[in-house]
């Protein structure tokens, strides 16, 4: 999928008014071949290397302009509150968590144990993914380390209580149990039975409610597939602390298109 140009412009635009702060006479790329710069980076998962050749810069100067256009990206992503604003006008939100891989973590005295994700079986960092009855980005959460369950996620950022309050229904999937009266998951076996110590299954209401649920929860698949079609987040190859801002500014270029 291609970026919008409009998407493009939000960035070059940004530069421009960032340099007119700075009082910036002269740089090596103006801002539209800078702002291209940071989004092949952020699109394809170009290496400093791979992007000083192409853009003929050096590697330092790379950094520093992808540094630089992040920090402005980030800055204009979406609000927990805006979101929230955009959710109350929707018959419905779907929330699901996504682990966005990463390899950069400290491996010494257990200091990647944060980042483990017991389900999927690597390091990563939790994102809690916000999506409107078609599938489009409403809003995507900090990072958190992976080995955080995802309704824990969504409570540390106030986003279930948000929610709650706000009066917007809800659909997750079952690791959204417990989450209240606004989040709807779907039924699971309750009882078991005495004499084979198993829950008993489903009955065909319950089969055929889980159904209807899956079917409308579905399209927020597409909100997850988005945002990592972006190939930097795949697996992320800069230390945890940066992850937000990565997905901050993925967001700003996603919602701009």
């Amino acid at each position: 999928m291609a970026v919008s140009n409009r998407a493009l412009q939000l960035l070059a635009d940004a530069l421009r008014r960032r340099r007119r702060e700075l009082r910036t006479r002269w740089r090596r790329l103006d801002p539209g071949r800078q702002a291209l710069l940071v989004v092949a980076y952020l699109r394809k998962g170009e290496t400093y290397a791979d992007l000083a050749c192409g853009f003929a810069v050096g590697v330092t100067t790379v950094y520093r302009y992808i540094r630089e256009g992040l920090a402005l990206l980030a800055a204009l992503a979406r609000t927990l509150d805006e979101a929230i604003d955009i959710a109350k006008g929707k018959a419905y939100v779907i929330l699901d968590g996504s682990l966005l891989r990463i390899d950069r973590v400290a491996m010494a005295s257990g200091g990647d144990r944060p980042f483990y994700s017991g389900k999927h079986k690597v390091h990563g960092v939790n994102v809690q993914v916000l999506a409107d009855p078609a599938g489009r980005l409403i809003w995507v959460s900090p990072a958190l380390p992976g080995a955080r369950h995802d309704i824990a996620a969504a409570r540390a950022h106030g986003l279930i209580d948000a929610l709650t309050t706000a009066q917007v229904r809800v659909l997750a999937d079952r690791g959204y149990q417990g989450a209240g009266p606004a989040v709807t998951v779907p039924q699971r076996p309750r009882r078991k039975d005495p004499d084979t110590g198993s829950y008993r299954p489903l009955s065909q209401n319950q089969k055929d409610v889980n159904t209807a649920h899956a079917r409308l929860r579905g399209p927020g698949e597409r909100a997850n597939a988005q945002l990592k079609s972006w190939k930097i987040l795949r697996k992320i190859r800069t230390s945890p602390s940066g992850a937000t801002t990565l997905v901050n500014a993925i967001q700003s270029l996603i919602l701009a298109g």
